[in-house]
């Protein structure tokens, strides 16, 4: 990987770094205290947002038809959703420390924390630890498929691809032969070596 596209990355990197500190501001701002991973607002603002929750019935009855009509389709995705959570699961506790590659902690990608804003009801919470669950299961999956992509195959497509996981920019440039056999042993150490740069122990 050339020098221009290293520094370019650096700079995302540095960028990404910024955001969250916005965020972290932002959350200071809202008087949230994150303690042990959740969430504990103040008794003020716990009583504030109280008000604006709106109760089984009243949100019931101003759902929308067509919002209650598809509404089992969405929770009947989570069958595939499963699914997927646990052959990925199989796949990398199997296939992972054959190849050397650190596992990919699946807890650091679902977070389930708007359980505590007391602004949504019942029905609200479930379809956020829903939404949360799927969100979170595609950036696990992500993870794991992005490591698994930089083993077996490292190279860049002919094309732009949208939002590409984080390991392609340093993939091989597509048709470069050489490149490709000189760097995929490189491309391998590297995520022997993530271990130690997330803290995520080194499978034995």
């Amino acid at each position: 990987m050339n020098a221009r596209l290293n520094e370019l990355i650096a700079r995302i990197h540095v960028l990404e770094e910024e955001v969250e500190q916005e965020l972290r501001r932002r959350r200071a701002e809202l008087q949230a205290d994150f303690e042990d991973r959740r969430v504990r607002f103040e008794q003020d603002l716990l009583a504030q947002q109280r008000r604006f929750r709106l109760g089984l019935w009243g949100y019931l009855r101003e759902s929308e038809l067509r919002n209650v009509i598809t509404a089992p389709v969405i929770y009947l995705v989570v069958v595939p959703f499963i699914a997927l959570d646990l052959a990925v699961g199989l796949y990398q506790y199997l296939c992972f420390p054959l190849y050397g590659i650190p596992l990919v902690r699946r807890r650091d990608y679902l977070v389930f924390d708007r359980a505590n804003l007391a602004y949504l009801n019942v029905i609200e919470k479930f379809n956020c630890a829903y939404c949360s669950y799927a969100s979170g299961l595609v950036a696990y999956v992500r993870e794991v498929v992005g490591r698994t992509e930089q083993y077996w195959c490292p190279i860049k497509h002919s094309r732009r691809v949208l939002q590409a996981h984080p390991y392609y920019h340093g993939f091989v440039d597509f048709g470069d032969a050489q490149a490709y056999r000189e760097q995929i042993r490189e491309l391998r150490e590297k995520l022997a070596a993530l271990g130690d740069e997330s803290g995520i122990p080194k499978p034995d």
